[in-house]
């Protein structure tokens, strides 16, 4: 089984990101905390290279099961929102043309990359093999010092400009913030 190849290199990244490299910051938002016994509920992703935003992507996603209490707690979706929402055998797709050949980027990126895969297996579909950053990873190793390391919290400490926190779309938003903001802040291997 092929995992997806996690970045760390500072240096290589800014250099890739230099040279016009093409970004893909995801984030989702799921039913639970396992991919093998929850569901995709959200995928929210924007493209970006040196040059800006290139796109974005929002879709919620109809679980086909109910959305437990604590879910929406967190993440604000509710089961009226999704009722009708298109299944994952039809967003999945969409998102693998959006993302394409580029790198991606994500918060605690094996979470969500385990949802993808999950999902993307369960359709029929090869897992991502796109070279992968997670910005967790990185802020811990490069801000060891702070007391917390979540995106919102992360957030909050460089300022960024936030939405709607633990809705796809807007956390992704942050994603690409702090990816550039570490990679351009402290660049180091």
């Amino acid at each position: 089984m092929q995992q997806n190849k996690f970045f760390n290199n500072t240096k290589e990244l800014l250099q890739l990101y230099d040279q016009g490299a093409s970004f893909v910051a995801f984030d989702t938002e799921t039913t639970g905390l396992k991919a093998d016994r929850a569901k995709l509920l959200e995928i929210g992703a924007v493209s970006f290279t040196k040059e800006g935003i290139t796109g974005t992507f929002s879709q919620l996603i109809n679980p086909c099961c109910p959305i437990p209490p604590e879910a929406e707690a967190v993440n604000h979706i509710s089961q009226n929102m999704v009722q009708d929402a298109p299944l994952e055998e039809f967003i999945l797709p969409e998102f693998l043309s959006f993302t394409g050949n580029s790198i991606l980027i994500a918060h605690n990126a094996g979470f969500d990359l385990s949802f993808i895969n999950t999902a993307l297996v369960r359709i029929g579909y090869s897992k991502l093999k796109n070279k992968t950053v997670d910005t967790l990873q990185l802020a811990r190793c490069l801000y060891p010092q702070l007391p917390s390391h979540t995106l919102q919290f992360l957030a909050s400490h460089f300022a960024f400009l936030v939405g709607n926190a633990h809705r796809a779309l807007d956390d992704a938003i942050v994603c690409k913030d702090l990816f550039l903001q570490c990679i351009r802040g402290q660049c180091h291997s």
